[in-house]
């Protein structure tokens, strides 16, 4: 079948609100909008405005008034704690309107701010559909995250109250929530009015009275007491949700979701970008605390009437290299989300795929990938061991979907290995050099957005307008900056090649530690790498490589690290001459999955550094920091 991908983008290239106004007649409103796209307002013009609507009814009530009450909504599936669940149409919002009613006892009511502090459970998706409900301003923190995180989101979002649970469950060990969030109430200057907490068995709490209310005990109360809960309309340009951006230290940076556009733009993608009809399993292997996972977990699988995975588990470890295999097959998911360092990790312990033959995947069509570069060769090793188009794609939490996609659902375009394709509707985007002069087709450069954003994005910081247009939009007027670093091919391809940052001058050139990565990830030994740039007093700059080798490789350390340079040096040039290449158990990164590229880079140049707020494993960086120490440079502690 051909692709219409052509068609519908000129469509929107000429006439754009033409394009968002038919795109919006798939979201149900209370008032229609006066006018699509109002350009006097906000800081760069503000989308559907007069209209007015509410995401939870969208999500939830209109489908349990039409044909879906009885489907499944929601499947809850813990490999840690052995729990399943799943939950209709007519169940989720029988929880949803309970755990409203709980939260409006309390208060809270439309424009209030509710700070959501969860493990990955079912209550956590209540939770956020809850405060959409109400017409409140849900922001959800990752839960575990440290006090003082915590508290500097306290202060800034000022919330009326916090729902949290008394811990979450890692492989291995019992994360205890409680003392983080009392911590943060402490240390924080905004005092909440209470606190709502799930009681885990694996790990139960102490409540302190007057303030803090159990949530079971609560919400049995309101589902005896029926009590009823209409959905609150909002302005289409009301904020849905505050989320605040993961590695932010010091004041931290709140991107802000309005609550029309941002409908409209993820019912729109769910089947023309993703190719997932209403009424199939869709499943993004993320966590709340993301924006995938507030995108792609929550609003957009349930505006599309599918069923949705929550998924409280890791890619490997819980129990094995299989655990997505076997979710995929259980529960029949047409369509997976994850982050490309999922599918590294898996690899790395079932290089062969081994336990994809143990199980029945006849209903799975297509692989995604985004969060970070996927890297060719992990595209190839999922292609070669699933069978379906795997997908890579590139995105922002300031824009809440893809910005570029091979788009499934208007006909798949040819892939390109390292490029996650085309741009998205609403998306003109451009390849700058630092001056702002526009640079041609193949030249690496600074990928930046044409203004204004489309319908989703962000349309400022939580109170912080003058802040968002510094970060954004002031270095290239009439652009948005995305801060990464890319190119854009004779056939409108757009390669990613790295963050801004990430592109290192070695003697005069100006190299991408992606294109190196991309290199190493070639060795067949290698499961994950990443490249950072350290100082060089004669070159300026030099990279130095970090390795992670496949479970059983068939060569030693010290043989693969020659041959990755020698890899390097033949593909890229001599200017590409590693410092170093290190064998490490792992690589360091946040619980989303992002390496922590800056912080290696940091440790080996012997800088000082602080602990990652959003770090997975502390332990990682000591054991980078002795492995840097045994090769007689870097290693300075945090």
């Amino acid at each position: 079948m051909a692709s219409r991908y052509h068609e519908v983008y000129s469509a929107w290239q000429n006439d754009p609100e033409a394009f968002w106004a038919e795109a919006a007649q798939d979201i149900d409103w209370v008032e229609p909008w006066r006018k699509v796209f109002e350009p006097e307002q906000g800081v760069y013009g503000r989308w559907f405005v007069g209209g007015s609507c509410n995401a939870c009814f969208n999500a939830v009530d209109r489908h349990v008034e039409g044909v879906r009450a009885e489907q499944a909504a929601l499947i809850y599936d813990s490999p840690i704690t052995g729990a399943k669940k799943s939950f209709t149409y007519r169940e989720l919002q029988e929880e949803v309107v309970a755990l409203a009613a709980v939260l409006r006892a309390q208060g809270v009511g439309k424009g209030d701010v509710v700070i959501i502090y969860m493990p990955m459970v079912p209550e956590a998706v209540f939770a956020m559909l809850a405060c959409a409900r109400l017409g409140a301003i849900h922001s959800v923190v990752f839960g575990g995250f440290a006090a003082r995180e915590l508290a500097t989101r306290i202060d800034d979002a000022k919330p009326k109250l916090i729902v949290s649970a008394s811990c979450g469950i890692e492989p291995g060990r019992v994360v205890a929530y409680k003392p983080l969030l009392d911590g943060a109430i402490s240390m924080a200057s905004h005092k909440v009015d209470g606190c709502i907490v799930l009681q885990r068995d694996e790990q139960r709490c102490e409540l302190m009275a007057g303030r803090d209310i159990d949530m079971a005990e609560a919400v049995t109360r309101a589902k005896q007491a029926r009590s009823a809960v209409e959905c609150v309309p909002v302005a289409a340009t009301d904020p849905l949700y505050v989320l605040y951006t993961s590695g932010t230290t010091g004041q931290p940076k709140g991107v802000l979701r309005d609550t029309g556009g941002h409908l409209v733009s993820l019912k729109w993608s769910m089947w023309n970008e993703f190719g997932v009809k209403p009424g199939e399993v869709f499943w993004a292997a993320s966590d709340v605390g993301w924006v995938v996972g507030h995108s792609y977990i929550v609003y957009a699988p349930l505006l599309h009437g599918c069923t949705t995975v929550l998924f409280e588990g890791k890619p490997v470890g819980t129990p094995d290299a299989g655990t997505f295999w076997r979710i995929i097959s259980e529960h029949e998911v047409v369509a997976l989300f994850t982050a490309p360092t999922a599918f590294r990790a898996i690899k790395g312990q079932d290089p062969k795929g081994e336990f994809v033959g143990k199980y029945d995947m006849a209903a799975f069509r297509t692989l995604f990938l985004a969060g970070e570069r996927a890297d060719p060769e992990t595209i190839k090793w999922a292609e070669a061991q699933l069978g379906v188009p795997v997908i890579d794609h590139w995105w922002q939490t300031e824009t809440g979907a893809p910005i570029s996609q091979n788009p499934i659902g208007l006909g798949q375009l040819p892939v390109k290995y390292g490029s996650p394709a085309v741009p998205m509707p609403g998306y003109d985007i451009r390849v700058l050099d630092d001056a702002g002069k526009e640079l041609p087709r193949g030249t690496l450069g600074n990928v930046v957005i044409k203004m204004p954003l489309p319908p989703g994005c962000l349309p400022t910081l939580w109170h912080a307008d003058q802040r968002f247009h510094d970060a954004y939009l002031a270095e290239f007027p009439g652009y948005y900056k995305t801060a990464d670093a890319g190119y854009v091919d004779e056939d409108g391809y757009l390669f990613i090649m790295a963050r801004t940052d990430d592109i290192i001058n070695v003697a005069g050139h100006r190299l991408s530690t992606g294109a190196m990565e991309e290199v190493v990830a070639e060795h067949p030994d290698v499961a994950e790498c990443a490249v950072v740039g350290i100082h060089d007093a004669m070159k300026g700059q030099v990279p130095c490589g970090f390795v992670v080798l496949n479970a059983g490789a068939s060569r030693g350390n010290g043989e693969v690290e020659k041959e990755v340079v020698a890899l390097v040096r033949d593909r890229i040039g001599p200017v590409a001459a590693f410092k170093s290449v290190v064998t490490v158990k792992r690589l360091p990164k946040t619980r989303s999955g992002k390496i922590l590229r800056g912080t290696m880079q940091k440790i080996a140049d012997s800088e000082a550094w602080s602990m990652p707020a959003t770090i997975d494993d502390p332990a990682i960086l000591d054991e980078i920091t002795e492995a840097l120490k045994e090769r007689g440079f870097g290693g300075r502690s945090g």
